[in-house]
């Protein structure tokens, strides 16, 4: 199974790595986003393996949880797409494209 990622996933993995460096830990910020990905690496031979978005109740729209984040994604039947990664205490929304 084929995993891309938004725009927006992008963004706010290279945002965890800067908050981090703000906080004068960079290495955490490396670390986190290296756990994250290597998570997120799972879903190839494992795509329904997060859950379904509660926000959403959308079947095609889960999430997998690496405390203290969620990486949401839309699988289909070929592919998977990273949408975001957000601090699990935040109200999911997603932008339009």
């Amino acid at each position: 199974m084929n995993i891309s990622f938004s725009k927006s996933a992008i963004e706010d993995l290279k945002g965890i790595k800067a908050y981090y460096l703000e906080q004068g830990v960079p290495q955490i910020g490396k670390d986190f986003v290296v756990a994250i990905i290597e998570h997120i690496e799972t879903l190839t031979t494992h795509p329904d393996i997060g859950r379904i978005v509660p926000e959403f109740n959308d079947k095609l729209i889960r999430e997998l949880i690496y405390p203290p984040f969620r990486v949401v994604y839309l699988r289909d039947n070929k592919s998977i797409k990273i949408i975001r990664v957000w601090r699990s205490e935040r109200l999911l929304t997603l932008a339009d494209k």
